[in-house]
């Protein structure tokens, strides 16, 4: 009978796969070469590694990651030993727009940024970038998009060059891969020279890959008041992650960007079709259907007196207490990955309504640009 493992966090997939085949369910960090010994497929997330360590005289033929990255598997190793892999690309966009949202949405609500007035440059502009300049431009702000491999494949739309723009916007947004060895490597691709390149109450982000941030350059232009502040979702070395850099940014969270209900249960969805396809199992359609509310899936603002952008943001952080996140990290930092692995629910815009009370027209327009479901009033 066909035998898949599978990483016991991945959400909506218990019950799916069994009419089909044997399925073992266990912690990432422990699914090791002999687990996988008489096992024909993977499902996995980033926790765990596979190489050759994991994989050699194993009989697997597919790795399915639900995760949109997938430098965990060593492609070339999987390649050259005919080792299909698929990753989820895509599956977690809504969701680190959100996320992404929910940090402008601070920005204006806690420092009394006028988005209208600043400029973002987003450094990656693929599946997931392209989401957040779109959000970012619905916002009101000047966004500066950054993909030099799509500028050198795409000559009739218009890219910057990160050295270019770095020095004039007011945040910087990284949605990257990480890379090491091709002309565009993207290791510590923030590093110590662009950060003394930033204008000095500049704002980074990063909620691609931790190593695409230099975090002992980043802690000193921090400490020495080079840039103004910074959002770390991802870390060099997780889940050991450097107390000392977390003191010094703004906003910290436990790599859970991409962890809304809704680009979990995409990303399950896109390894179970995966796996149906390659053993022709038959679900090549499947889809989650018990995905749970939110606890308050409508919200009322009263715009009475508000700036347009204040009830925006009201509404962004309606949806999303990223703060929530931040402060249950800085309380329990030794439990990373349970705070990863217990995350509570988050769902996307597209499950909330809202209703504005004495609303402008414009305001309802960009509610519903960024993605919610209803806006009445």
């Amino acid at each position: 009978m066909l035998k898949i493992v599978a990483d016991n966090k991945i959400p909506f997939l218990k019950g799916v796969l069994e009419p089909f085949a044997k399925v073992e369910y266990l912690p990432g960090a422990e699914i090791t070469n002999e687990v996988l010994i008489d096992a024909d497929a993977l499902i996995t997330r980033t926790r765990t590694k596979c190489n050759s360590a994991s994989l050699a005289g194993t009989r697997v033929k597919l790795i399915t990651s639900a995760t949109i990255g997938f430098d965990h598997i060593d492609t070339a190793w999987c390649d050259k030993h005919a080792i299909k892999w698929t990753n989820a690309p895509g599956c977690n966009s809504e969701s680190v727009k959100q996320y992404i949202a929910a940090v402008l949405a601070l920005l204006v609500r806690d420092k009394k940024w006028n988005l209208a007035g600043k400029s973002i440059a987003v450094v990656g502009v693929g599946n997931v970038g392209r989401k957040v300049s779109a959000m970012a431009k619905v916002l009101g702000m000047k966004v500066y998009e950054v993909d030099p491999p799509r500028a050198r494949l795409e000559k009739d739309k218009t890219f910057y060059a990160l050295e270019e723009v770095i020095g004039k916007v007011d945040v910087v947004t990284f949605h990257t891969p990480l890379t090491r060895d091709s002309k565009d490597a993207t290791y510590h691709l923030c590093n110590a020279e662009l950060l003394l390149c930033m204008k000095p109450d500049a704002v980074v982000i990063n909620s691609s890959r931790g190593e695409v941030v230099d975090g002992s350059a980043l802690k000193v232009a921090l400490k020495e008041g080079r840039i103004g502040d910074a959002v770390l979702d991802v870390w060099e070395n997780e889940p050991h992650i450097d107390h000392e850099l977390l003191e010094t940014v703004w906003i910290a969270t436990p790599h859970i960007a991409g962890y809304s209900q809704d680009g979990k249960a995409k990303g399950t969805q896109m390894s179970v079709q995966a796996i149906s396809r390659f053993f022709n199992l038959g679900i090549d359609n499947w889809e989650p259907h018990n995905i749970p509310q939110p606890a308050v899936p409508n919200v009322t603002i009263d715009c009475t007196g508000k700036a347009d952008e204040a009830v925006i943001a009201e509404a962004i952080l309606h949806t999303y207490a990223l703060l929530k996140d931040d402060a249950d990290l800085r309380t329990n930092l030794a439990q990373f990955e349970v705070l990863r692995g217990a995350y509570p629910v988050r769902r996307e815009f597209q499950a909330y309504q809202v209703e504005l009370i004495n609303g402008r027209p414009h305001v309802k327009e960009k509610l519903l640009a960024l993605g919610f479901k209803e806006v009445v009033g």
